[in-house]
Parts: structure tokens; sequence; C-alpha cells
């Protein structure tokens, strides 16, 4: 990965992807599952694992930046893989169960006091 000067600063260059999304994605996940899951899943659930599709190589972090840039310091040239570990998606919309939601909760069923407002006509 090569620096460039800008404003009187190093600034790493852009990186470019090698595969397709269909591929990178596809790649990452079964690198996962297969040689990654189980070295990482123990005490680290929520926590985020970034996976090189292309040597296998991980680091786990807090979050996605945090794992990612241990990786890419590792492995400059990483094409990284993120995972929320033990979970099926890296991220989830609205707020959890029982937490007093209101509105939609992670896809398109609506919380009970939506169902309940609505049934009630308000």
């Amino acid at each position: 990965m090569a620096l460039r000067k800008r404003n009187g600063r190093d600034n790493m260059a852009a990186r470019q992807p090698r595969y397709s999304k269909e591929e990178f994605a596809q790649r990452g996940q079964a690198l996962y599952e297969k040689c990654v899951r189980a070295q990482v899943e123990r005490g680290n659930r929520g926590r985020i694992v970034a996976v090189d599709i292309e040597t296998g190589e991980f680091e786990v972090g807090d979050d996605a930046v945090a794992a990612s840039s241990r990786l890419l310091a590792r492995c400059p040239d990483a094409q990284p893989w993120c995972v929320r570990i033990g979970y099926r998606a890296m991220h989830r919309f609205g707020q959890l169960h029982g937490s007093g939601a209101r509105g939609l909760r992670g896809g398109s069923t609506p919380s009970h006091s939506m169902r309940l407002r609505n049934s009630r006509g308000r």
C-alpha cells in the first residue's frame, strides 16, 4: 500500500477491492466458519473479528475499526471481512426486545407497544 502526500501529510492510498462483493462475502464467511470461528467464539461473544479473506489471518476487537486496524497493522495488504462473534449479522436495526422500543425491531415485526397503540386506534 503506497503513501501519498496531501497537504504536507502522508495519507494512505485508497484500498482497492480485488473481488466482487459476492465473492468477497462468500470467501469471508467460509473462512470464518471453517478456520476462525472455533478459535474466537469462546469468551468473545458480541466482539468483532476481522478476517483476511486471502490468508485467513484474523484479529478480534470491540468494533470493526479496531479489529480491522489491528489486522491491517500486521497484514497491510489484507482484504478484511468482519463478523460479529456469536451472531448471524454484523449490525441490527432498532432497540433490543424488552428495552422499551417503539416502532420496528430487527426487520419488519412491529414491537408490542406499537401493536397495542394500533389496536386502540391511535
